[in-house]
């Protein structure tokens, strides 16, 4: 249990307090080389929170820049369910993919020719701080039983309802579930994904909005989720987005599916840090040209200005990356940097 929480504890520290230069050395620091694939046509696969219809003006930006960077038809795929995408980008059917550090792991671990080309930036423009946050909710209206000396706590969630996002979510189940096993003592994960086990039952919304849903409609009693996917339809109303026991309530002015919802009041039992999702390449299905020409462009400031790519979080549509700071660009990064997440997911 030493070694768990001391993990744990890196890894915060690790996101919040140090930087980690991206180009340093990995155990395929050796990053595989880049294929002599010549196609005419790139494909790009998202996951199922940046395939839904709020993201098409980003991912239309997106397709048009890579277009600019490439001088290649772009071909855009969406997705309902995770495996999909990771399938996608591990066969070489995608080229390129916008992915969570966890989903990223697995697709290499099925093929060690995709590796990371890109990573949001910290706040001050580094490696610093690139990372955003995993919650545990419930309803404000029954968050008093998660209480212990007078101070919320994950204490009481054993037996309840829970919802996820995917198994192959870092912030929607990795994280979380890592925080859960070391906090009740549990052996390991296996029995936190399904239901009967340690929880009454889980249930799996497919993206993020989906597990906030769960949550709302009462169909779960706690739920995983993360910030920046909810950003358009909850906002802090008592606290801080850092902070454990703030409360989160649905925008007035929120779309479906949480239009009917508006005004509910959610509380935060927990948040972690989560690593910035990678942009991934398929090293033997794209060539050379094409990544340094992809890896060029989109670490100009063409990119960042882009206000259909970054935007400040606030509005109600939402963008692939979020301009925290005006020094938020997008930098190279390779596997060696996600070695804090192989450890938490064990790959």
């Amino acid at each position: 249990m030493k070694k768990g929480r001391l993990l744990t504890a890196f890894l915060g520290v690790f996101l919040l307090l140090t930087g980690v230069l991206a180009g340093c050395s990995s155990k395929s620091s050796a990053s595989p080389k880049a294929g002599s694939n010549s196609s005419k046509e790139i494909t790009m696969v998202f996951y199922p929170n940046e395939s839904a219809k709020n993201f098409s003006a980003s991912r239309k930006a997106l397709k048009e820049e890579l277009h600019k960077a490439t001088g290649k038809k772009i071909n855009i795929q969406t997705t309902t369910d995770y495996n999909i995408a990771i399938e996608a980008i591990a066969s070489g059917k995608a080229q390129l993919a916008f992915m969570g550090a966890d989903g990223y792991i697995q697709a290499h671990a099925k093929n060690e020719k995709v590796v990371p080309l890109l990573l949001q930036s910290g706040p001050d423009g580094t490696t610093k701080g690139a990372s955003y946050r995993s919650y545990l909710m419930v309803q404000k209206d029954k968050a008093d039983q998660y209480k212990k000396d007078g101070k919320y706590s994950i204490d009481n969630i054993k037996g309840k309802k829970a919802s996820f996002v995917s198994t192959s979510s870092t912030s929607g189940f990795a994280v979380p579930t890592d925080e859960i096993q070391k906090h009740f003592k549990l052996k390991n994960k296996d029995q936190l994904s399904e239901g009967g086990k340690f929880f009454d039952k889980v249930l799996y919304g497919s993206t993020h909005p989906g597990s906030a849903i769960n949550l709302l409609k009462g169909d779960a009693d706690v739920a995983a989720f993360d910030d920046g996917d909810l950003t358009p339809f909850l906002k802090v109303t008592s606290g801080s987005y850092d902070k454990v026991g703030s409360t989160f309530t649905v925008r007035s002015d929120a779309d479906a599916p949480f239009a009917e919802f508006k005004g509910k009041e959610l509380v935060n039992l927990s948040v972690l840090p989560v690593q910035n999702g990678p942009f991934v390449v398929n090293s033997k299905a794209l060539s050379k040209d094409d990544i340094d020409a992809i890896a060029k462009h989109f670490t100009s400031k063409d990119i960042t200005n882009n206000k259909d790519l970054f935007s400040d979080g606030k509005g109600k549509t939402p963008t692939l990356w979020q301009k925290k700071t005006d020094k938020t660009v997008l930098l190279k990064v390779d596997d060696e940097w996600y070695k804090p997440t192989h450890e938490l997911v064990g790959k």
